[in-house]
């Protein structure tokens, strides 16, 4: 993609209505935006956006850049994607597209193939769920209270039990010249549609489709796009194969990367401040359709913490309604212990007459639904009643017990005061003494540091405005002054803090970005440090001059002082040479600083 474009794009975005997309922000200054950061895991927002720069800049993990980094990192995507990503956000024409190299080009081209095959496939698991073939499967899902509308909205489709009529159907689609190179049968294979069995002699065999006879659910990315499908068996017993079949991993698909009906729940959850979690795609679908809009499933996998990062992008409050199973409530508690460890509050859904979310919503309906998840309790009062209930407290070894099941979860909330608070409810709970239970969270919470910030160097007056000259357009007055002291006197600035930090601005490529420029790490924060502080204009010649003057003067009253103990020390050798030289540069240095 052409550079002139970029800019141009670059030019026209909005940072802070792109990244409010994906981070919540707060207005912190006049220019300034703050936030949880999506790129690592804490507590308190260190994330901060520069609208009138237009760049952002983490204090904790130490990622910045501009609007174009930030769609890399939070799509996963390349920098042509990025911009074209943006540019379709800001109503902008793309241009022909043009690539970096030719590797950059084919992994483009692949990406692109292998989604384009998976939309071909769920079109076509779509069709076959209408056909005399696929009346069991639609009879089940009418069974489940799902009727055309729902079908649609989720793409919801049918794999016939057939060993060539998918393949027959993709390679129709495709180019004829792939299909006879053998290029086809690969790219259908690395989707992870199709697989095949090793032969004794090492090769593969032929190939045949993942998903056979089966009700087939797409799982999308952020964009809406297919990227892989779980399927439910329509038969029972040891030829159907398991309940669910899942896509393996792929270029496009990692399971602990994504969450079921993001592309679709993500505004309501930023909406509504809250996202309710399920377990398995039924439980969504249902729910979904009967009006809760804000929800998303794990797809029945273990919740990871990728996929915790990916939901605090959205929101810090989450109600979880996993199923009453001892595996569901097995997955509830890991859950909880995921999220609470990231800073989020937490409520759990316990249904009764041990209902899943599915059974729960269609046979109660609605408002009783809804009434249970206003009622959701807190995380720790769900623990404690799974706490005594997995150990009775009525023996001392069952308090022991209950105990020891619940100090992890306490330990991992990060508020001190919710902490005393749920080891105060557990006392009284347990029939504890509060004073025992509070001397078991501190030995079991002994290995726990809390995080401190890292503090970057002090930096003077002065400095900061010559790391404000030295971010300036390299055209500039002030970088130009700025440049011809680090060249002509770098003796005056290698006792700064900032000195490095001048150096690699100083020698930047003409017209490049001056965060952009540095590496990851102590330089580019301290320059995001100085970048970020507010009521700052353009910095003028005048003001990098002082600052010049300054660090001028600090660098001759330094080499003054060494002067005057050297000079003592040569009197008391009596090393009459050394005096006069150190005499003469003693008058040299006074009349420079009175010059100043």
């Amino acid at each position: 993609m052409p550079d002139d474009f970029a800019q141009l794009v670059k030019a026209q975005a909005d940072i802070v209505k792109i990244v409010g997309e994906h981070v919540r922000l707060r207005k912190a200054g006049a220019q300034n935006w703050s936030g949880l950061c999506p790129f690592h895991s804490e507590k308190s927002g260190s994330f901060s956006v520069h609208a009138a720069r237009q760049f952002f800049h983490c204090f904790g993990c130490g990622v910045s850049g501009d609007v174009f980094t930030f769609i890399q990192k939070i799509e996963n995507c390349s920098f042509p994607e990025a911009v074209k990503i943006v540019a379709l956000k800001m109503g902008i024409s793309l241009p022909k597209r043009e690539f970096a190299s030719p590797e950059e080009a084919q992994e483009h081209r692949e990406r692109a193939r292998l989604i384009e095959l998976h939309e071909q496939t769920s079109a076509f698991f779509e069709q076959q769920l209408q056909t005399p073939e696929g009346s069991a499967a639609r009879e089940y899902l009418a069974g489940r209270g799902l009727g055309t509308d729902g079908l649609t909205k989720f793409r919801i489709g049918y794999a016939p039990d057939s060993s060539s009529a998918l393949r027959q159907h993709l390679e129709r689609l495709a180019n004829p010249e792939h299909v006879r190179s053998g290029a086809f049968a690969q790219q259908l294979r690395l989707a992870g549609l199709f697989t095949a069995k090793e032969q004794e002699d090492g090769s593969q065999g032929p190939l045949y489709p993942r998903f056979r006879k089966r009700i087939t659910f797409p799982i999308a990315n952020e964009g809406g796009r297919v990227i892989a499908f779980t399927a439910r068996a329509l038969e029972s017993g040891d030829k159907a194969g398991p309940k669910y079949l899942n896509s393996p991993e792929t270029p496009l698909y990692s399971k602990g990367q994504v969450l079921f009906n993001l592309h679709q729940a993500r505004q309501p959850i930023r909406q509504l401040n809250f996202a309710l979690l399920v377990e398995g795609q039924m439980d969504c679908i249902s729910v979904s359709l009967s009006g809760i809009q804000n929800v998303l499933a794990t797809s029945g996998t273990a919740f990871t913490e990728a996929q915790v990062r990916l939901l605090g992008r959205y929101t810090k409050r989450v109600i979880v309604n996993f199923d009453p199973d001892t595996a569901g409530a097995n997955a509830a508690e890991k859950s909880i212990a995921l999220l609470t460890e990231e800073g989020f509050e937490v409520r759990v859904v316990t249904l009764e007459d041990g209902l899943d979310p599915d059974r729960y919503v269609r046979e109660r309906g609605l408002p009783a639904y809804t009434a249970a998840v206003r009622g959701a309790r807190r995380h720790s009062e769900y623990l404690l009643d799974r706490a005594r209930q997995l150990h009775p407290p009525s023996t001392a070894e069952g308090k022991i017990q209950a105990l020891n099941y619940l100090l992890p979860h306490i330990r991992r909330m990060p508020n001190a005061i919710s902490r005393e608070e749920f080891a105060n409810e557990a006392s009284h709970r347990l029939g504890i003494d509060s004073a025992l239970v509070r001397e078991e969270l501190k030995q079991a919470a002994a290995g726990r540091k809390p995080a401190l910030a890292a503090s970057g160097p002090k930096l003077s007056e002065a400095e900061r405005e010559l790391l404000r000259a030295a971010a300036a357009e390299t055209h500039s007055p002030a970088f130009l002054a700025v440049a011809a002291a680090l060249d002509g006197r770098p003796e005056h600035f290698a006792a700064l803090a900032a000195v490095e930090t001048l150096r690699l601005l100083r020698h930047r490529p003409a017209g490049g970005d001056a965060l952009q420029s540095l590496p990851e790490g102590p330089e580019k924060t301290l320059l995001a440090e100085v970048l970020f502080a507010e009521g700052q204009q353009p910095i003028e010649l005048g003001s990098a001059e002082a600052a010049l003057r300054s660090i001028e003067c600090s660098a001759l009253e330094r080499e003054q002082r060494s002067v005057r103990v050297a000079l003592a020390d040569a009197e008391r050798r009596n090393d009459e040479e050394q005096i006069l030289l150190l005499m003469a540069r003693k008058q040299q240095l006074e009349r420079s600083l009175r010059a100043l």
